[in-house]
């Protein structure tokens, strides 16, 4: 006598964990249980008391509804009623059932038992209708007056992304920065809105400075979703550029077993496996774990080199209920990177020069080591339905090694590349403490969610550099071999930075359809620079305060219009050529946007920007010192949509027009372009699964991604040139298993991703890179 209906890509988290589950809640139905059926599957039983019941599912945008119909005769069997939604929605105790009711039995079809399916934070697909990145607590889209994209799981998956970097392709006004290396994936940098960020947010922390000798490549496969806060975050996160925060949210252990594994081989010898293994430990589970691992190997399309890509990464995570209101999770993070160090290309005139892609103007033997071990915790008590109490931890210590001769001038005439023979050894440690406290009150018909908070963080990174002329290179004829010469010491630098944030936030609901966002940071932060070879030390204490202000109003459901001004503060690590320390940068954003969920599963986001943001330090091409130049200005419109379009066919897009300029400056001409933002931007990548017939689990995938031209250098004085990409996927399920291939740069167009120092330091893009995959799922 029981109806039996199982909803793929849902999750069942109720506070307690467990299932669901009310006896007799109407006359004619014995019982009904929600439970996880396993990682990717809950499962709704409804048990009738004559009968099998029967039931029909209709959908409104925040919840599937299902609605069940006693029957008036038994059926012998059970009777399973698949459902394939268009939203994979995470159910949650919001979960509605009426109280147990006795009504006529003729009148049961008339008022049918009503089962609620409640859509949350992580919904599988295309669209996550939630995020935590813009006030650090689970609020809805609809409800943030900000700017924030999201790139779910399933992107990551269907686009094979294996580095930020093609994740981010995704997202309006984000492009490739100054890595480090970046021709050999040494590192990587974002520019957000014309602002480049040198740090990457995991679940909320601060980590090492990307694109810097102090950082690597972030690993994907740990990664459940990518969170693009657009604009001024200092009010939430401290010192900050202006232009947004990438978090990064880490995938937590599950309470059913979940165990995958994956083989990924592709172009330049790539080999890839990886596992992603999750589950409890304990027959109340009670304790759960999760651990993704893997191991990379791989060449380059740059030769010749003698040096691999050879890196593992590893991530243990334990989650422990400790109470009915207490929970820990422990987590651990590891990564082992070697390979190539390579600056890239170079610019003649005005123009990247006319050289194959592949030729290196470094040497075969060039390298880049490092590794990196991240431990931390979350410990969280809650105090009632409406408080709770959250305290976490994050270090980063990470220790790297090069070795690489460095382009220092060209003489565009003979094509002869003078270089530089420089070694780096380095580390750095990071602490970060967090503590807040969250609460929900209201005041007369006002509601409010408040967040009060303190971060505490110490950062220490010491640096010491090897110089020594090398041998030059021509660029046209290139002759390697060149010998390694004594080095000697030329920099040895130790910076500590320490700093103190108390923030306050309330979300108001002024009514059902108006929100108001205010917040406040006060900042101190202390830092200073030790030049061990000179013995001097230069300090410098800041304080600052950040507010953001934002109001949404929904006209109607599915329309949301909003406004802010928030303001961003970043302490200067940067030292002037004098040995002092470089004032701390501030910037100012007004935004105004419109948010509309189009359909259940689909929804886009309008914004329209201007960022300005003062004292700014560059670097010049090969200095180790930095410069001021005043201030620098970006305006823009950002135009981005994701979800499902019709069951099967799943779609993110993006457009951005940014105008990045310099405004104030004695050292470059008023009204230069900044280095590395293109005018316009746009992406498009789609995929289709035939959902029945003989061709049910085929899908493929088309992406196309365009970037302008854009300047080389704060000197304007040469140009990257625009260009298209385009990218496909093909890709086959069925059961447990998924096989796929993804070809990136399908035709093979030439093209370079940013200039990573100026004129010497042009990195170039892959060739038509091929990659196939086999996952396998329990």
């Amino acid at each position: 006598n029981s109806l039996i209906t199982d909803i793929p890509n849902a999750q069942l988290r109720l506070p307690k964990g467990g299932a669901f589950q009310q006896e007799n809640p109407t006359q004619d139905i014995a019982s009904v249980e929600v439970t996880n059926l396993d990682a990717k599957t809950l499962r709704v039983t409804v048990r009738g008391k004559t009968g099998v019941p029967t039931a029909e599912v209709s959908q409104s945008p925040q919840a599937l509804i299902l609605s069940v119909v006693a029957p008036t005769a038994p059926v012998p069997q059970p009777t399973p009623a698949p459902i394939a939604p268009p939203v994979t929605p995470a159910p949650t105790p919001e979960a509605q059932i009426p109280p147990p009711a006795a009504p006529a039995p003729e009148a049961m079809e008339e008022a049918p038992l009503e089962l609620e399916v409640t859509a949350e934070l992580e919904a599988e697909g295309y669209r996550a209708p939630n995020a935590t990145s813009a006030t650090r607590t689970d609020t809805p889209l609809r409800d943030i007056p900000r700017s924030i994209q999201v790139v779910p799981q399933q992107v990551l998956k269907d686009q094979r992304a294996i580095q930020l970097e093609e994740a981010l392709r995704n997202v309006s006004g984000v492009t490739s920065g100054a890595a480090f290396g970046g021709a050999g994936g040494a590192g990587e940098e974002f520019i957000i809105r014309g602002f480049t960020d040198s740090s990457i947010f995991r679940d909320g922390f601060q980590g090492d400075a990307e694109g810097s000798a102090f950082s690597s490549l972030r690993e994907t496969a740990n990664i459940e979703r990518i969170e693009v806060l657009k604009g001024p975050a200092s009010v939430l996160y401290g010192n900050l550029e202006p232009g947004g925060i990438i978090n990064l949210v880490t995938k937590k252990p599950l309470e059913e077993p979940f165990y995958s594994g994956e083989l990924s081989i592709g172009s330049f010898s790539l080999y890839r496996p990886s596992i992603d293994l999750s589950g409890p430990l304990t027959p109340d589970k009670s304790l759960l774990y999760r651990l993704n691992a893997v191991y990379e190997h791989s060449g380059s399309f740059r030769t010749p080199s003698t040096v691999d890509v050879d890196r593992f990464f590893a991530a243990p995570v334990l989650a422990w209920k400790i109470g009915d209101n207490t929970d820990l999770r422990v987590e651990l993070e590891y990564l082992n990177d070697d390979r190539p160090f390579d600056e890239g290309l170079v610019a003649i005139g005005t123009e990247v020069a006319d050289i194959p892609i592949s030729r290196r103007l470094g040497e075969p033997g060039d390298f880049r080591e490092f590794e990196d071990i991240a431990p931390g915790y979350v410990l969280e008590h809650r105090f009632s339905e409406d408080w709770t109490l959250r305290n976490a931890f994050r270090a980063e210590l990470s220790n790297t090694s090069t070795r690489r001769f460095v382009p220092v001038a060209l003489d565009e005439t003979t094509g002869e590349l003078e270089r530089e023979v420089r070694t780096t050894e380095g580390n750095r440690e990071s602490y970060d403490l967090q503590t807040q406290l969250t609460g929900r009150f209201a005041t007369g018909s006002i509601d409010h969610q408040v967040l009060f908070g303190v971060d505490v963080a110490r950062v220490f990174q010491a640096e010491v550099i090897r110089r020594a002329p090398g041998d030059p290179i021509n660029i046209f004829d290139p002759d390697y071999g060149a010998p390694i010469p004594a080095l000697e010491e030329t920099d040895n630098f130790n910076i500590k930075l320490d700093t103190l944030g108390i923030f306050l936030q309330d979300q108001i609901a002024l009514a059902d359809n108006v929100k108001l966002l205010v917040s406040g940071r006060f900042d101190i932060a202390d830092q200073s620079s030790t030049d061990n070879l000179a013995e001097t030390t230069t300090t410098q204490n800041d304080t600052a305060f950040s507010p953001v202000v934002g109001v949404v109003y929904q006209p109607i459901e599915p329309i949301s219009l909003y406004a802010s001004y928030s303001r961003s503060f970043a302490p200067n690590t940067s030292v002037g050529f004098d040995g002092s320390l470089l004032e701390p940068t501030r910037g100012t954003q007004y935004e105004a946007g419109i948010r509309a969920e189009l359909t259940a599963a689909l929804a886009a986001t309008l914004a329209a920007y201007e960022i300005t943001k003062t004292n700014i330090a560059t670097t010049p091409n090969n200095s180790a010192f930095s410069i001021a130049v005043g201030e620098q200005r970006s305006r823009g419109i950002e135009f981005d949509i994701s979800g499902e379009i019709s069951p099967g066919w799943n779609i993110i897009a993006s457009y951005s027009y940014t105008n990045a300029e310099i405004t104030e400056s004695e050292d470059y001409p008023v009204g230069n372009k900044v280095p590395n933002v293109p005018h316009n931007k746009a992406s498009l990548w789609t995929t289709y699964e035939f959902q029945n017939g003989g061709l049910e689990g085929l899908g493929l995938g088309l992406g196309l991604f365009y970037v302008d031209a854009r300047q080389g250098d704060l000197e304007n004085s040469f140009e990257l040139p625009s260009y298209m990409r385009t990218d496909a996927a093909i890709y086959y399920k069925q059961n447990n298993w998924r096989a796929a291939i993804n070809f990136q740069n399908l035709f093979g167009i030439r093209y370079f991703e940013t200039s990573e120092l100026g004129r010497t330091t042009v990195i170039p893009g892959a060739p038509l890179t091929v990659v196939g995959s086999f996952t396998v799922e329990f």
